[in-house]
């Protein structure tokens, strides 16, 4: 697909931890700011430790770099470093995540997470628009998750819906269920993670017992046919990032990934990049890897780009106009 001359694709993010793009040179900048002592030698040395073997062997890193992120500012500088990169990468619309309970565990006020970040999204709203999903950490106490959920309460005007992430095997959804039902009569759009690591069956859990809209990841779901059956029946949203998948070995390469099976079993799949800063890339190199790494066609990348924005939380008029402005696009690059 060619693209020289022309603008990016447009495209929506919707599998985003906005503290998973915090680049180790911003990791080394808060440290110093905020007087946060780190583990490693240099910014090298913490780049030579992405060497993931599994999703824990990231959440350790990735939980001892969010240290790092103290107050409002902080917060607010992060989503913002972002949010400039957007517009280069044809990202019309995020719906980032962020895990409170990372921080709040070490003393950060909701107050100052939540507005960090809203801040960020309020200077950048004529760029990208954008919304927030707070996720609990699948792998802590479910009371944990609920009270995270009632100090959230006074910003939900805020937040758009709540999320499941975290250490997935041996953490199955349905252990959230209390939560989730909360979520939800508080106006909340439900969405998990399930099927990256976990099981076909922590998908099934995902729909049946927490009721979400949209399943993040779900490349497992393929080994289930019955469930492929349902997914493609239904149009469930599922939110695949290739580049991370790789990274922590839940695909043995990108040759093996499922990607190019889920479209063409018709499920509505889009791509995104997870962490971009620990996963060697964001949206944009993530589309890369779908198109060069699988074989993908350019209709089939076109078909991801239209997938994200009918798969986001948007108004019906925004998604129509956005949904557009991807099939001007392919009408208009060069053959």
């Amino acid at each position: 697909m060619t693209t020289t001359g022309i603008p990016p694709l447009p495209k929506a993010e919707l599998h985003l931890h906005i503290e998973g793009t915090l680049e180790p040179e911003t990791v080394f900048a808060l440290a110093g700011r905020n007087d946060v002592a780190l583990p490693y030698a240099g910014v090298e040395d913490l780049r030579a430790r992405y060497d993931f073997t599994d999703l824990q062997s990231f959440l350790d890193v990735y939980y001892a770099n969010m240290a790092v992120l103290r107050t409002r500012d902080d917060f607010a500088e992060l989503a913002s470093a972002y949010l400039r990169r957007c517009p280069e990468q044809g990202v019309r619309h995020v719906e980032m995540f962020f895990d409170p309970q990372a921080h709040t565990a070490r003393g950060v006020p909701m107050a100052d997470v939540v507005g960090g970040l809203t801040d960020a999204v309020d200077a950048h709203a004529g760029e990208v628009s954008a919304g927030l999903i707070l996720c609990f950490l699948r792998d802590q106490p479910v009371a944990a998750a609920e009270e995270t959920l009632r100090a959230a309460e006074p910003y939900l005007d805020r937040i758009v819906g709540v999320g499941l992430d975290s250490a997935e095997v041996g953490n199955p959804p349905s252990r959230f269920v209390p939560v989730f039902d909360r979520a939800r009569e508080l106006g909340l759009r439900p969405v998990a993670h399930a099927g990256e690591e976990g099981p076909a069956s922590y998908v099934r859990e995902a729909l049946d017992d927490l009721g979400v809209l949209r399943v993040d990841h779900g490349i497992r779901a393929v080994e289930d046919e019955e469930l492929v059956a349902r997914l493609r029946r239904d149009r469930t949203p599922l939110t695949v990032c290739p580049l991370s998948n790789v990274r922590l070995g839940c695909v043995p390469g990108m040759a093996l990934h499922p990607l190019p099976e889920m479209l063409a079993a018709d499920l509505n799949v889009s791509v995104h990049s997870d962490d971009p800063a620990y996963f060697g890339g964001y949206v944009d190199a993530n589309y890369a890897a779908a198109r060069e790494g699988l074989g993908l066609t350019d209709e089939q990348v076109v078909t991801l780009a239209e997938n994200s924005f009918t798969s986001a939380f948007l108004e019906p008029a925004a998604r129509d106009a956005f949904v557009g402005e991807v099939r001007s696009w392919a009408g208009g690059r060069p053959a």
